[in-house]
Order: C-alpha cells, then structure tokens, then sequence
C-alpha cells in the first residue's frame, strides 16, 4: 500500500487572497505594518504562531499570540459568513478522485492549518471520506519538523519508502525527507523552483496533469488508469 501526503493551501487550493486578508488583520490589530505581498506569502505552509513569528522578528516576539489570535478569529467569522471560498486548482479535484479510487493508494493531508480549516475545505468541494489520514497544526509541531508525516505513517501503516508528500514548499519537502519519505514540489503555490530543491524535493512538477507520471517514476507505480 501507498500512502500520498498532499498539503493544502498552495498545492491543493489557492488561498493567498484569504491567507493576506487574514495576516493584515494580525499586521493591524498590533499597528505594524504588513510587509510585501511575497514575503508574507513566503510562510505559508508553517503553523500561525510560528509564521507570524517568522515574519515579525525577535524584536516584537511579543505581540505573536495576539496576531495569531486575530488571524483566527477573522477566519472563523468570515466563514461563518460564507467567505474566504478558497478554490481548488485545476486538476486538483479529478487527482484526487482518481488516486482515491485506486485500490494500492491511501491519501493524507498534512498542512499547517488547523483541523476546522481543513473541515471547511472539505465542505466547501465536497472532499470528505477522500483523505483517511488528516495531520494539522492542532497536534503537531509546525512544517518542516517530521512529526505530521510520522502520525500519518504510524495511522495508516505506511512504510517511509512508499510514503510521498505532495507539496509547494520548501517546509514541505524538509518535512517528508526528514520522515525518510518520498516529495515532489509543485510550482503553482508559494515557493519557487530553488526553495523546493533545496528542501529536498525528488521531482518538480509544474500542473497535476504532471503528477501521475512522476508518482510512477518515483513510487514504481503503474500509470494512473484515466
């Protein structure tokens, strides 16, 4: 059996509009201003408190939890009112259908956001019951520490060797390497070519019709029946 790790926001669905909304309301609710667009892009895939953290500096270490604080407040009520509908890339859902219904694949998320984030995913593009192993920030360190893949190993069975992670940052490749699993980075999220490759990615991809070629050369999987 093998076991395919996708993370979420950059890989699976396009959240950087709902993920800059919900910084610059942490950026305000502590009166710092909000740096650029690709810097503040530039951590996503780590948990809240440890990418603000990233973002801020030592120096206002200190109004971390009350930026993280604002930050899910502003989601959990923006979805309550409908917002923040992130959408799923091209390709994302017909890949996961098709990996699902293979009888030799078991899928995971592992992601930095919270399991309600995940939820709402789920909801949002009808995706329960695809995923049988769910790993978020909830109850593991953040990206890249190796403790997500490990749970979702240790769940499921899965031995290093046919477990991949499927992801569009350097934190993500680390982690899976870290794990001794498999990565492929994807080049439509939020890190680019070079930051993939030096996370340790085996391969790169650049659009999901890409992917069932490169999970057969890496995984010695057949080709993914259309």
């Amino acid at each position: 059996m093998y076991l395919i790790i996708f993370d979420v926001d950059g890989t699976l669905v396009d959240s950087q509009n709902t993920i800059l909304h919900g910084l610059q309301v942490g950026f305000d609710a502590v009166g710092l201003p909000m740096p650029d667009r690709r810097t503040a892009l530039s951590i996503v895939g780590r948990s809240l408190e440890e990418a603000f953290t990233d973002l801020v500096g030592p120096a206002h270490k200190d109004k971390v939890q009350m930026m993280a604080d604002a930050y899910r407040t502003s989601k959990i009520s923006r979805r309550e009112q409908g917002l923040d509908m992130d959408p799923l890339y091209p390709g994302a859902r017909e890949t996961i259908e098709r990996l699902h219904g293979r009888d030799d694949i078991l899928l995971g998320i592992a992601t930095g956001k919270a399991l309600r984030g995940v939820t709402h995913m789920q909801d949002s593009h009808d995706l329960h019951g695809r995923f049988v192993t769910i790993q978020t920030a909830d109850t593991s360190p953040s990206k890249p520490h190796p403790d997500m893949i490990l749970r979702a190993m240790a769940e499921t069975g899965a031995e290093p060797h046919r477990t991949l992670m499927i992801g569009d940052t350097g934190f993500d490749m680390a982690m899976a390497r870290a794990a001794g699993a498999h990565a492929i980075g994807v080049t439509w999220g939020y890190h680019d070519v070079p930051q993939l490759l030096a996370g340790g990615a085996s391969r790169i991809v650049h659009g999901f019709g890409e992917l069932d070629s490169a999970l057969s050369d890496i995984l010695n999987l057949s080709e993914v029946p259309v």
